[in-house]
């Protein structure tokens, strides 16, 4: 009876065939891991709300849906229809960070919104096995994240970002005329 718990409890832990399959997971994992969390370190030393952790979470869990789905011995189609599945749930994730400010022209988040969403990207990338894609893709997110901010920081009149145009735009214009 006690072998039998023990066997059924064993059983459990037999999804990962060999120490090589293991070696992959983990590295997928950690990659994914890693790649989000610069992506949260940069949102976080920036002063935003989703940092680190949020990002590291967003990736792994991005990861481990593919890798889960990959293991069991899905792929293709299905693969397919988790990433829509993750595309449209990490959309709401992002809604969260977006704020709307004191007037209907102020809005705050949609970058770190769309840091959640590339970061998810990246995840997804990292659980298929394309280490070099996600690895660029997070090189040139983190460019636009730190240097465009750089570059375009001083476009904005109180010098808080940069311009989206609309009706904010044309208000400033007209204060400052």
């Amino acid at each position: 009876m006690v072998q039998e718990i023990i066997d059924a409890i064993a059983g459990e832990f037999d999804d990962l065939a060999d120490a090589g399959q293991a070696a992959v997971v983990v590295f997928r994992l950690f990659l994914a891991a890693m790649l989000g969390g610069a992506l949260g370190y940069e949102r976080e030393s920036a002063g935003k709300a989703a940092g680190v952790r949020t990002h590291m979470l967003v990736a792994i869990g991005a990861a481990m849906f593919l890798m889960a789905n990959t293991l069991a011995g899905g792929g293709g189609p299905e693969n397919s229809r988790i990433i829509q599945g993750l595309v449209a749930g990490i959309g709401f994730l992002g809604a969260g960070a977006i704020v709307k400010g004191k007037t209907n022209e102020e809005i705050h988040g949609l970058t770190t919104a769309a840091s959640i969403w590339t970061t998810a990207a990246i995840g997804m990338t990292a659980g298929l096995g394309h280490a070099s894609t996600a690895i660029l893709s997070t090189f040139f997110a983190l460019v636009i994240l730190a240097v465009m901010q750089r570059w375009c920081g001083g476009l904005h009149p109180n010098g808080q970002g940069h311009r989206h145009g609309g009706a904010r735009h044309e208000a400033d214009a007209r204060e400052r005329e």
